[in-house]
């Protein structure tokens, strides 16, 4: 049988099979590159961020090394009016006792950053649990506070860890802004990476002995407060219950509040 087409049979025949391929790739794009779909959901995560409105934000100092700058970052806190956590790991609460006193004294938290700092996403939940609970037990000891705020070494977890965390009563903390002081950047490149980067809800990672951020958080802290943002401690951030976490991006959000 001899089939002719003429130009225009052709040229329709092509738009129809260009508009197939187009939806396909649409349909074939959304099921494999979607990060909220079902294939990610057994994935559990820290929290980034707070999902919230409200302009606050918290700012977290992590320390296992070194004290030099603490006297004069609780000068600038207090100088400032300003609460936050401070995420310390089993050696400095053990070399410092007295600072980790001071620093609950003037109403900082002070959270859970491991034992020995290890990689925590290569342990065994008996061993996450033993990091977590000798943490605990000494901030509890020098504080009278059961910490509920865990922040892990290198920022990095597994699903274990998030299970152990909920097991021992614990918020796993992550970060949405690095301030990428431990880089030993100056003061001033912190204050801009914040400021650039800042919205309500965020979580600003710092570090108790990094050279510039006592410098930095002098000039952050007072344009945080005329810009009209309330720096407070990470557990203040949070919600307790009734929220959830995106897995594509760490926010904690409210149910029902959308």
């Amino acid at each position: 049988m001899d089939i002719r087409l003429t130009k225009k049979d052709l040229l329709v025949f092509c738009v129809v099979l260009s508009v197939t391929f187009f939806l396909l790739g649409l349909f074939v794009s959304d099921t494999f590159n979607n990060p909220a779909i079902r294939v990610s959901s057994n994935k559990l995560v820290p929290i980034y961020k707070v999902g919230t409105k409200e302009k606050k934000i918290a700012i977290t100092l992590d320390g296992m090394w070194g004290a030099k700058n603490t006297p004069r970052l609780l000068e600038i806190f207090r100088k400032n009016g300003v609460k936050i956590t401070f995420f310390f790991g089993g050696n400095w609460l053990e070399e410092y006792p007295h600072l980790v006193k001071e620093i609950a004294a003037n109403g900082h938290e002070v959270g859970n950053h491991s034992y020995t700092h290890p990689h925590m996403a290569s342990l065994s939940a008996s061993q996450i649990e033993e990091e977590l609970n000798r943490t605990g037990e000494l901030i509890k000891n020098l504080t009278g506070k059961q910490p509920t705020v865990f922040r892990p070494p290198f920022g990095e977890y597994s699903n274990q860890v998030i299970k152990s965390c909920e097991k021992l009563g614990y918020y796993p903390i992550q970060w949405s802004i690095d301030s990428l002081d431990w880089k030993d950047v100056s003061a001033d490149f912190i204050v801009k990476r914040v400021l650039d980067n800042l919205s309500p809800g965020d979580i600003v990672l710092m570090h108790n002995n990094a050279k510039n951020t006592p410098e930095a958080l002098t000039r952050l802290l007072p344009e945080l407060k005329q810009r009209g943002y309330k720096v407070v401690p990470v557990s203040e951030l949070i919600y307790k219950d009734n929220y959830y976490i995106e897995t594509h991006t760490g926010i904690q959000k409210q149910r029902g509040a959308e």
